[in-house]
């Protein structure tokens, strides 16, 4: 039967229609390079989006613009930096690339992001012991802003300075300031599953235009101002094309219908979920904040009178082919990362043990609803 249906995917990528013409403007003018006018325009449209007057440098995916990020705050050999655990490794990867050391701080359950309280007993523990963070690395995870406010305080008192992995947050407010925009370096991502896609990019926000071209000159190879090839530090081959910058200029026209729908979509899961104490809709406490909704999570009570678990959730959408997924597994519970100091009480552990994550694609039809919803309810009352 799973054979007769179309499958139903997670975060698919949903094309708006103009990413065509700018693709082709790139083709009619031969731009097929690392630099053009899509590069130049979606940098400037982002940061027109974004209501910022920091400078955006665009590049090939948002594990490289955290990689740049440390790069220019000076994260080196044998650093610390601090990083929420609860998220996707290539936040945590290029504090390894660097030769520095990822701490990793618990999640609070407001909004499943870096807990101020275990980021400060850690900043606290490790100054004692002569370890002073070079970095705090935080994430928006799904969406959510994390505890600005709270966060930057601690950074501010301890003069450390914040690299704000907005990946899955475009869209995002907080305080009606767009997530991005708050951190010492600022990255975004343009993956084939978030919100909009380049296909593959990502970008760094800045705090000024100096340090934007140094990202650029770090992402072509850190190439000499000379007549000849000539490096006197390392660089890498970061920088995102003009084609995929095309398809981000088109992509970025429809940000605001795809942040509407994902929003409605969470909605449709509030509700129907309602009436169904042994699953919880995730939704932050905080006020103040605009969730993009990139991925809607539901959490399944453990020791439920119906013996639901996120594994037999998933097993049954899977058999209507529904793409479900689970949360993201701790970095401290990962195999490259066990043996990495970890601050918290297992907020992060129990979410990624009893937490789902449905279907949550702008391009989803009123059929794909239904028959979610129709999967739900045969197995909430079998």
């Amino acid at each position: 039967m799973t054979d007769k249906l179309s499958k139903i995917w997670l975060s698919s990528p949903h094309m708006g229609g103009r990413e065509q013409h700018y693709v082709q403007q790139a083709f009619d003018e031969n731009w097929i390079a690392p630099l053009g006018p899509n590069v130049n325009g979606f940098e400037q449209e982002l940061q027109k989006y974004l209501h910022t007057e920091k400078k955006i440098a665009s590049l090939s995916s948002g594990t490289a613009a955290i990689h740049l990020a440390l790069v220019q705050l000076g994260v080196d050999k044998n650093d610390i930096v601090l990083c929420q655990s609860f998220t996707f490794v290539g936040t945590t990867n290029p504090i390894i690339y660097q030769g520095a050391t990822p701490v990793f701080i618990d999640s609070e359950k407001d909004t499943l992001n870096i807990d101020p309280v275990a980021m400060e007993d850690a900043i606290q523990d490790l100054i004692e012991k002569g370890k002073k963070p070079k970095a705090i690395l935080a994430v928006h995870l799904y969406g959510v802003p994390y505890k600005v406010d709270e966060v930057h305080k601690i950074a501010l008192k301890y003069d450390i300075p914040v690299i704000e992995d907005a990946a899955e947050a475009l869209g995002s407010t907080y305080k009606n300031k767009f997530c991005g925009s708050f951190g010492d370096r600022g990255i975004l991502s343009f993956n084939g599953n978030k919100i909009i896609t380049t296909s593959g990019g990502g970008a760094i926000i800045c705090p000024d235009q100096a340090s934007k071209q140094n990202a650029v000159f770090l992402a072509t190879q850190a190439k000499d101002p000379a007549p000849h090839y000539q490096h006197s530090q390392i660089g890498f081959n970061y920088r995102l094309s003009n084609l995929c910058a095309g398809v981000g200029r088109g992509q970025l026209e429809v940000l605001d219908d795809h942040v509407r729908i994902r929003r409605n979509i969470n909605q449709f899961y509030k509700d129907l979920f309602k009436e169904v104490p042994e699953i919880e809709v995730f939704e932050t406490n905080q006020k103040e904040v605009f969730c993009n909704n990139w991925l809607s999570v539901i959490y399944i009570r453990p020791d439920n009178r119906l013996g639901l678990s996120k594994d037999s959730i998933m097993n049954a959408l899977n058999e209507k082919n529904i793409e479900s997924r689970p949360l993201w597994k701790p970095m401290h519970l990962q195999p490259i990362y066990q043996d990495h100091n970890y601050y918290g009480n297992g907020i992060c552990d129990d979410y990624f043990e009893n937490g789902l994550c449905l279907p949550s694609g702008s391009n989803m039809t009123d059929e794909n609803l239904e028959r979610i919803e129709t999967s739900f309810k045969a197995l909430l009352h079998q």
